[in-house]
């Protein structure tokens, strides 16, 4: 079996991605700080210490590796944008500095390919119309300009034998870990509560699609996806589709909050990973997955 590393595999995308992966027959070692606790992923996996440290020796964490993706990030807890806080400094310095080191020592260590989870907020407030891989990046937020820089570096690492690819993630919906929230569990808890939710869009992916995107990254020919990025998006939604299912299922008599209003906001186009065979689940999948997560909740 093929080895991969995923770094930051026990957070709440990664997890995804290392499920994935253990089911599609990857033998897979989780990177991070500390290993994952009993019972967290399906089946117990290796584990190496692994941090965002431009100044660490992390060389023999690459050894027997075949593929790396590079999944971890650290900021404050719950943001990405604004993640940096009051140190905008180490946040650099981790994400990028960090970030960096890390494709380095995978290409000295012979890894194959490197698949490095960026995000949609690359593109900032940019004019186009719809976001597909073309259009211009203007990150106007820290995090989107981290992000940028990272891709931006393992590109120029791209060469013969080291494959590399980048995919700009929107929001990732799904069942959290075992002793874990998901990512809308305040929401649902507010509107269960009977407390006003205010009108939210915003463009979704499941998380095991998005870990069938990182697939397609190590088995496509290296031609089709060598020193490019991918968009990775699935469904345009706001929080009164959500709730919406929420209250069918729960029977919860709370009013739902406005529909957002959806003029202005900017899809991405997601046809560069569709013609790789990238089928995510759509409008069915997310109605699927609210009423898995409402299961056992109760209106109040």
């Amino acid at each position: 079996m093929t080895r991969v590393l995923v770094s930051g595999g026990t957070g709440y995308v990664g997890r995804f991605i290392v499920e994935h992966l253990l089911a599609s027959g990857y033998k897979v070692t989780v990177g991070g700080r500390s290993p994952p606790a009993n019972g967290y992923l399906s089946q117990a996996v290796p584990h190496v210490p692994l941090r965002l440290d431009p100044d660490a020796d992390q060389l023999a964490a690459f050894d027997d590796v075949y593929y790396f993706v590079h999944a971890a990030f650290e900021h404050v807890e719950g943001k990405y944008r604004g993640g940096e806080g009051h140190d905008p400094e180490g946040f650099r310095r981790a994400n990028l500095d960090g970030t960096v080191r890390l494709f380095e020592e995978a290409r000295a260590a012979g890894v194959r390919r490197s698949v490095f989870l960026s995000s949609r907020a690359v593109y900032g407030e940019t004019a186009s119309p719809v976001l597909d891989e073309t259009s211009p990046a203007e990150p106007d937020a820290l995090y989107g300009q981290v992000k940028l820089a990272a891709e931006d570096a393992l590109k120029a690492t791209t060469g013969h034998g080291f494959v590399t690819a980048s995919l700009r993630v929107t929001g990732v919906y799904g069942r959290a870990g075992p002793g874990r929230k998901h990512k809308w569990s305040g929401l649902f808890a507010d509107y269960l509560a009977g407390k006003p939710v205010a009108p939210r869009i915003g463009t979704e992916v499941h998380g095991d699609d998005l870990a069938e995107a990182v697939r397609l990254m190590l088995e496509t020919d290296a031609a089709k996806v060598s020193g490019k990025v991918f968009n990775v998006s699935d469904v345009l939604t706001d929080n009164r589709e959500i709730l919406s299912v929420l209250q069918s299922t729960t029977g919860c008599p709370h009013p739902l909050p406005p529909t957002a209003e959806r003029s202005g906001f900017k899809v991405m186009s997601t046809d560069r990973l569709r013609a790789l065979g990238w089928l995510p689940g759509g409008s069915e999948r997310l109605a699927a997955t609210i009423r898995e997560l409402a299961g056992g909740v109760r209106s109040s």
